[in-house]
């Protein structure tokens, strides 16, 4: 039987189903988290072998201690995730100490976190990306505007979402930032006009493509994020065949094997130097984990799959047990700040999209910086359909 550790298995809360599924496939599966067993959704206590609780996940000792009690029990550990960006270089580290040898370890780590490094790989996988600069003192940065031109994008080198991202457009707001920056390495980058899509798949143990989805962001997350702006994007029902074939050969450049991934790309809304015509595709970042939010869930709506089995699948026998694709359709997020009075109530929502609709609720706190307090996913035939209902909830009052 084989071992599988599952750090964090309670975030996000559907994470269970990956749990459940790799139980199903006959693991031996065991969790690490600091949240007490008791206060565990029922259906993850019902889908862990074992669970270690430590008094919180930032202690790197106590998770060190509780996978050594899982080794010294059942013996060597064939797998170690967490599927979540934020503990990525900590299952790394794991994977070193213990020899586990089914993901990254230290040494192929700083490639898939660090957006500098990142680039280069883009440029293996001949994927342009943004000029940038790892930023040191106010006059280098100047300097790089004076070859660039306003408006840059800062953030920090190794960095989660959109967090501590900003666009800068003058002296002005170049000088605030510089005084009221944290101590964190920053990068600044050239301006790229253009939307995001994304390249979305889980990869096999031979570094194949079992999966591959993505979804689409209209808006800049950096500006969802800084001006609490109403969130929305959508799974696409199938990638343009530039996209997959810029997909696969990011996913050779940069090594990947054996795990779901989220690779961001810009397509350009101009011609831009250096970067290329409208329409072109520009590498952003790497991700080496599922995209956040209930993205997952959203795939299996898109396409009436289930990739939290198809994930597990992989892992236990390398290759789909079933068809990944029943329909293609569109599966549409719309996510509303609190404090907004829109002309549409929850209850005029669900009488005119009731039978589309496949979840809504409201959003954890962890999340809400990015995707709003409140959400609505919902299916669709077509563009022009989903494109009302991104309309009809998200318009205002008078």
């Amino acid at each position: 039987m084989q071992n599988f550790i599952f750090i964090s298995p309670n975030f996000p809360v559907t994470y269970w189903k990956f749990c459940a599924e790799l139980k199903n496939n006959g693991l031996r599966v065991l969790g690490i988290g600091d949240c007490p067993y008791a206060e565990l959704d029922q259906h993850l206590r019902d889908s862990l072998d074992e669970y270690y609780k430590v008094s919180t996940l930032e202690n790197y000792d106590e998770v060190f201690k509780a996978v050594a009690f899982f080794t010294y029990k059942y013996g060597k550990i064939d797998w170690l995730e967490s599927n979540n960006e934020y503990w990525l270089e900590r299952d790394a580290h794991l994977r070193t100490e213990f020899n586990i040898t089914s993901g990254f370890k230290d040494e192929d780590i700083s490639h898939v976190k660090y957006k500098s490094l990142m680039k280069e790989y883009y440029k293996k996988a001949g994927v342009p990306t943004a000029r940038y600069h790892v930023i040191d003192t106010i006059d280098d940065a100047k300097e790089f505007i004076d070859t660039v031109g306003y408006p840059v994008i800062v953030k920090p080198d190794n960095g989660v979402g959109a967090s501590h991202t900003y666009r800068l457009s003058n002296d002005d707001e170049l000088e605030f930032f510089f005084a009221n920056k944290d101590d964190e390495v920053y990068i600044m980058e050239e301006f790229v006009n253009g939307y995001v899509r994304t390249y979305d798949a889980i990869i096999d143990q031979n570094g194949e493509p079992i999966f591959e989805s993505g979804n689409i962001t209209p808006d800049s997350l950096m500006d969802v994020v800084n001006e609490a702006r109403n969130t929305i994007y959508y799974i696409v029902p199938q990638l343009p065949d530039e996209l997959i074939d810029i997909g696969h050969r990011t996913v050779k450049a940069f090594g990947v094997k054996a795990r779901f991934i989220h690779l961001e790309y810009f397509v350009l809304n101009a011609d831009q130097e250096g970067l290329g015509k409208k329409g072109d595709i520009v590498g952003l970042e790497v991700n080496m984990r599922p995209s956040g939010g209930y993205t997952p869930d959203m795939y299996d709506y898109a396409y009436e799959t289930d990739v939290y089995k198809l994930w597990a699948d992989m892992i236990a026998f390398n290759k789909p047990s079933s068809d990944p694709y029943k329909v293609r359709k569109f599966c549409a997020f719309c996510g509303r700040r609190d404090g907004m009075e829109f002309n549409l109530n929850h209850e005029a929502i669900m009488a005119k999209y009731g039978p589309n609709m496949r979840m809504w609720g409201r959003i954890p706190d962890a999340l809400a910086d990015a995707m709003s307090n409140q959400m609505y996913t919902a299916v669709f035939d077509t563009e022009e359909e989903m494109n009302r209902f991104f309309s009809d909830l998200l318009t205002l009052k008078d």
